[in-house]
């Protein structure tokens, strides 16, 4: 979303992740997504990484200067999303993956849910995190929240969380949302690379 707000045009190569391309693995050999290939050479490989890059390009949005509290404030909610929250959203989300830690997915799920009561406390008389305009942390924190959501769909949308369930909402129906998700075919070596975002 960054890369499309900054009006950066990037070419595309949709990966599936059980298939990864060769290419994908020589440029970033941790082989997750997503990766950003610039033409110089220089690879980004984290998302948040990717936001940093597209916004020092063209922060078209003033994403990096919220209408409340600082940047040091968004990095510090960011860096909660990233490291505690995400935590307890894979475990969440894919508690097989981590039976050699004996995780229990209810116990995980209430992780989460705590950081979720913690937005919805910051967005108590804002329409978003920092303020009535969208900033930098929204949209870094956002699809994580939609993962958590989407995991069981019922129980999140009867959560006493108004404030979070609207501000999601919101976001997913966004046409800068809309704007970047159409889907893509799977890229194979010599196959087009489609223009992203999309015109």
């Amino acid at each position: 979303m960054a890369i499309a707000r900054a009006g950066i045009e990037c070419r595309l190569r949709e990966v599936v992740l059980r298939d990864k391309p060769a290419e994908m693995l020589d440029a970033s050999p941790k082989g997750t997504v997503p990766v950003i290939v610039k033409l110089d050479g220089t690879v980004i490989e984290e998302s948040i990484d990717v936001m940093a890059w597209a916004l020092a390009e063209n922060d078209a949005g003033d994403w990096l200067a919220p209408d409340q509290g600082s940047r040091a404030d968004m990095d510090a909610l960011v860096a909660e999303c990233d490291g505690p929250f995400k935590r307890a959203l894979d475990r969440y989300k894919y508690p097989n993956r981590y039976d050699d830690e004996g995780v229990v997915r209810e116990e995980q799920r209430e992780l989460g849910l705590a950081f979720l009561e913690t937005l919805d406390a910051q967005l108590d008389g804002r329409q978003h995190l920092f303020g009535d305009r969208v900033s930098y942390a929204d949209i870094a924190i956002f699809p994580f929240i939609r993962q958590f959501a989407n995991t069981d769909r019922t129980w999140f949308d009867a959560l006493p969380l108004p404030r979070v369930q609207a501000w999601l909402a919101h976001h997913l129906d966004s046409d800068l949302f809309k704007q970047i998700m159409p889907k893509y075919p799977q890229w194979r070596t010599g196959d087009e690379e489609p223009v992203f975002p999309a015109r």
